[in-house]
């Protein structure tokens, strides 16, 4: 290396000395470095170079045999730094072979630099080593030099920076891989030392907010104490930078818009200790005064002001005002005005025209420009759902006019279907303001929405369990004789098939298939569902086995409504049952061998406009339904009592989204169910009717005809009317429920989005009217997690603590563990 560097020096100072490299015959022309001369390159050799290619380096030098150059002169220079840059080469050193005539012949006499082999890390477990490999660049057969030791070394250090170690020492040593010649294996030795934590955070110069409410703002710089015991203390430089923003943003919300950090430092206490000194400078409060409008001719200044909001006297927030006039998420904007009637070029500029003392003048400078209308729409990332399934439920078409809220609607529509991922469906409005339209492109992300279940569980009387069930939820008959589309089954079309059994060998055995057609016709949102199950029950019995068989059918159309707006449905379902009893004592102690039918008309009223299934944020779902059968005994005599099933049965829930903060969601819901019959002198049935407590599963005494509600903190079927005897069997025929929980998203991956919640809820079930009273309620508290994946679908557990006892029950439990497979509204 000494040696290349004396041989530069000599070539670019052109004569400062001179030198003769003589070959090992009589040099018959001396190269005099005083005097300058141009040669022609008669040869070129490369030596000492092993392993590379020598016809390659001379091609990296730029020179070839013939080419004219200046000894000494910039043209070998050049040909060294060409080498140089390739990291490859340790060491040039460039000699003159021999001269003869005008023709000179030289030898680039080169190092190579070692290749890494493999490398190792001692000092940090597993897990970290394997995260560093993926970080760091080095790989198998790379030249190791001094810019690659420097970058592996640095991305080590970031890497336990943002760990908070910020003691961390990194040595690394090369040694000979005998294995492999010119290849080196390189240890890397890291000492982590002690994670730092900042010890004092000390705000100068606030005087409006306390330290304590400043250091709030501050999302993860946060100081150890007894106070953040839940908090991390670690430092990381990108998270404080963000954190000093933050605390502007704090200070420009409360109106304070002039409010500087005026300088910040941070400071060893000890080795394991930092801390924070931050001076600000908050200057003063501003209130807005006057807000003028100018440029607005579709709306007046009066109602433009009203949908914004502010008043006079309000505290100067600019964050506030830019939310309102061009996007508010929890309510109307400005913009929304606008863009909701097609006007996608409107702007608004909010000007200060006026300062005075603390008091803000602004001017909404108003752009309207024309109406957009819709030239293309696109869709792209629908790799496995058919092209029509998404274009029907988009809102946007060519031709109409721009609306931001149907732009909305159409998201949270294809995230209802459940074929792609709610947290990456893209929406990007590509405006042509030259001819006034504007292009639409969706972008979505297909995941698995089928579902199999494979599960057994414990069912009380009837014992062990099993469980197989198999929905598909975007299924295609139209591409069933299609073999080629078999991946494993024919898919795309957005249909529902949904099998599945349950059985406890000769005791219990149930099976269910439905089959859903969200588009019969496929050109309107009219849905058209077939379902048929068959469930047998066996009792063993000493002298005889108690049976119950039921079988049943159902056929539903629904259609979507635009009265008394667009989020409405409704259902009619056509319902038969068939209850074949012999010498079943499980439901009333009059009715134990013989033949019921239940023929029902259910009419479903529903209304959904939630955000997102898997985790919804805003909106809400309402379903009010009635379910009808013919008043037989109105018209009919000397039948028996219960070959035809008679009732009609009333059901409202409802379900609230109110997002708080962030990914923080309340969730309020109203459950009533009313059973009644049509003649005074008629008995209720045993169908039909309510049981409440648990999970809502049935604990394990399932019967076709009975509605199961949860109620956690009590086991299953427990909240009973003690003062009805009738209701400790057959179940109750009123029962209200009202549920207020707290969701808190974990993990959006649409892999397993994971949410935690806790949660306030009461009910109670009545099995009569007259002591029907819907203020009172046995209640409960707890908390939970539900997962969601799309293979499985909802999984969930709760722990629930009761509040109150349930006469006749001394020995309840009074908290308890539920287990929730599947979607629970009641």
């Amino acid at each position: 290396m000494a040696r290349c560097i004396w041989v530069l020096f000599f070539l670019l100072l052109a004569g400062t000395a001179s030198s003769q490299v003589l070959n090992n015959t009589t040099q018959t022309n001396p190269v005099d470095y005083t005097q300058p001369r141009q040669y022609q390159i008669g040869g070129i050799t490369v030596s000492g170079a092993n392993f590379l290619n020598p016809d390659a380096l001379i091609a990296v030098t730029g020179l070839k045999v013939g080419d004219e150059i200046t000894v000494p002169g910039e043209d070998i220079s050049q040909a060294i730094q060409k080498l140089w840059a390739q990291g490859i080469i340790g060491d040039i050193d460039v000699t003159i072979s021999r001269v003869e005539g005008n023709q000179i012949f030289l030898d680039f006499n080169l190092k190579e630099r070692p290749r890494l082999s493999r490398f190792t890390f001692s000092g940090i477990n597993k897990s970290q080593q394997e995260n560093l490999s993926e970080k760091i660049s080095l790989q198998r057969g790379k030249t190791v030099n001094d810019a690659t030791l420097n970058s592996t070394r640095t991305i080590i250090k970031n890497y336990f920076a943002e760990k908070s170690y910020l003691n961390a020492k990194v040595s690394m040593t090369q040694r000979p891989d005998s294995l492999l010649p010119n290849s080196v294996v390189l240890d890397i030795k890291i000492d982590k030392g002690d994670k730092v934590k900042i010890g004092d955070i000390d705000i100068v110069g606030n005087e409006a907010f306390s330290d304590r409410k400043l250091e709030k703002q501050m999302k993860k710089t946060k100081e150890k104490s007894l106070f953040n015991i839940l908090s991390s203390s670690k430092f990381q430089e990108a998270e404080y930078e963000n954190d000093k923003q933050l605390l502007l943003d704090f200070y420009n919300s409360e109106g304070y818009r002039d409010a500087v950090i005026v300088s910040d430092s941070v400071y060893r206490i000890s080795d394991d200790r930092l801390g924070i000194q931050i001076t600000v400078d908050e200057g003063k409060r501003y209130y807005y005064r006057n807000i003028t409008w100018k440029g607005n001719y579709l709306y007046d200044d009066a109602y433009l002001t009203k949908v914004l909001g502010i008043e006079k006297g309000d505290i100067y927030n600019r964050q506030e005002l830019d939310k309102r006039l061009n996007y508010n998420p929890t309510g109307i904007d400005v913009s929304a005005l606008y863009q909701n009637d097609g006007y996608l070029f409107q702007s608004i500029d909010p000007v200060e025209v006026r300062i005075e003392g603390d008091s803000i003048d602004l001017e909404m400078r108003v752009y309207e420009g024309p109406q957009a209308t819709i030239k293309n729409v696109v869709v792209t990332g629908n790799t496995k759902t058919s092209e029509h399934v998404v274009r029907r439920e988009l809102r946007t078409l060519p031709g109409e006019k721009y609306s931001r809220d149907d732009l909305i609607r159409t998201r949270n529509e294809l995230a209802a279907l459940g074929y792609f991922d709610p947290e990456n469906i893209g929406l990007q409005p590509i405006p042509n303001q030259a001819d006034g339209t504007v292009d639409i492109h969706y972008s979505v992300v297909e995941r698995p929405n089928d579902q199999i279940s494979l599960s057994g569980g414990w069912g009380g009387p009837i014992g062990a369990v099993g469980t197989v069930g198999l929905t598909l939820n975007n299924f295609s008959t139209r591409k069933f004789l299609t073999l080629s589309e078999w991946r494993p089954v024919p898919s795309g079309d957005g249909q529902r098939l949904s099998l599945n059994v349950q059985a406890n060998g000769k005791y219990y055995q149930s099976y269910s298939l439905s089959f859903t057609e969200p588009w019969l016709g496929g050109r309107n949102p009219n849905s058209l569902t077939v379902g048929l199950f068959k469930t047998v029950r066996r009792v063993p019995r000493a002298e005889q086995d108690e049976r119950l068989n039921v079988d049943g059918a159902s056929v539903s159309l629904g259609r979507r409504l635009n009265w008394p707006d667009n989020y409405f449905n409704i259902t009619h379902t056509l319902s038969y049952n068939r209850y074949k009893l012999d010498n079943y004592t499980q439901l009333f102690a009059d009715f134990t061998t013989g033949t019921s039918n239940s023929i029902s008309f259910i009419n479903t009223l529903s209304r959904y406009s939630i955000d997102n299934p898997t985790f919804p944020t805003r909106g809400s779902q309402l379903s009010l339904s009635i379910n009808l059968t013919p008043p037989y005994s109105l018209f009919q005599e000397g039948k028996g009592k219960y070959e035809y099933i008679e009732f009609n049965k009333w059901m409202f829930d409802a379900s609230y989204f109110i997002n708080l903060a962030g990914k923080l969601v309340l969730n309020t819901r109203a459950h009533f169910g009313f059973l009644g019959k049509y003649s005074s002198d008629a008995d209720y049935g045993p169908f039909e009717r309510f049981k409440l407590g648990g999970s809502g599963l049935g604990g394990g005494n399932i019967f076709v005809g009975t509605e199961y509600i949860g109620l956690r903190g009590y086991e299953d079927e427990s909240v009973v009317d003690t003062n009805d005897p009738e209701l400790l069997q057959a179940g109750g025929i009123a029962y209200n429920k009202f549920v207020m929980e707290l969701r808190q998203l974990i993990s959006p991956s649409p892999a397993a989005t994971i949410y935690g919640l806790a949660f306030v809820e009461a009910g109670n079930n009545f099995g009569s009217y007259t002591n029907y009273n819907p203020f009172k309620l046995y209640r409960s508290v707890g908390v939970g997690a539900r997962i969601f994946m799309p293979a499985f679908g909802l999984l969930g557990f709760d722990y629930g603590w009761r509040l109150d006892d349930i006469p006749g029950q001394p020995g309840a439990k009074n908290g308890m563990f539920h287990f929730i497979i599947g979607q629970q509204l009641r």
